[in-house]
């Protein structure tokens, strides 16, 4: 596995480009491309599941569940919460696109963890306006999975509540441990 780390970044390396991250992502683009041929898929995942989990750089769900292209809705965000925008994307996966499966992935070392509300307090303080949405901060990252579990299976939006899992990824192992939603 190639991380970005071990991807060259200085003049003269073996990948060409023109100087910002940004750039590097378009030139890799442009490459894909070329390449690219359409696959003849939808928008509506095979598997029918919609997996929401963090947007931890460190979690590749795809290889970490035996995913390919075309197989689910990934909704990701910082921690993994269930928030209103994920209840959002999740009613559209379900309603408009078939989805009736749902797995929530939060993980070991989150940086949610360590953050508080007061968060918000100091952007304020910085920006001169509060944001309108909350940190969702916590400390225990398992009741925070039972949390969001319960957000998804009382949504009055959803159609399917009966297939919610909820796991927590150790990135250290690259393991789910399943969360008991009691």
């Amino acid at each position: 596995m190639t991380t970005s780390a071990s991807v060259p970044t200085e003049p003269g390396d073996a990948i060409p480009h023109r100087g910002t991250v940004t750039d590097r992502l378009v030139e890799a683009n442009e490459r894909y491309a070329a390449a690219f041929a359409d696959p003849g898929m939808d928008a509506r995942p095979v598997l029918r599941v919609a997996v929401v989990a963090c947007m931890d750089a460190r979690l590749d769900l795809h290889d970490a569940l035996g995913l390919e292209l075309g197989d689910c809705h990934t909704i990701r965000n910082a921690g993994g919460v269930v928030t209103d925008d994920v209840i959002r994307s999740l009613t559209i996966s379900q309603r408009a696109l078939g989805t009736r499966s749902v797995v929530l992935i939060h993980h070991t070392g989150c940086g949610l963890e360590s953050l508080t509300e007061e968060f918000r307090h100091d952007l304020e303080m910085e920006v001169g306006q509060r944001p309108a949405w909350a940190v969702e901060a916590f400390r225990d990252v398992e009741q925070d999975v039972r949390q969001s579990m319960q957000r998804v299976r009382t949504s009055p939006f959803l159609l399917h509540s009966d297939d919610v899992r909820g796991f927590v990824f150790d990135v250290k192992t690259g393991l789910l441990s399943e969360i008991d939603p009691t």
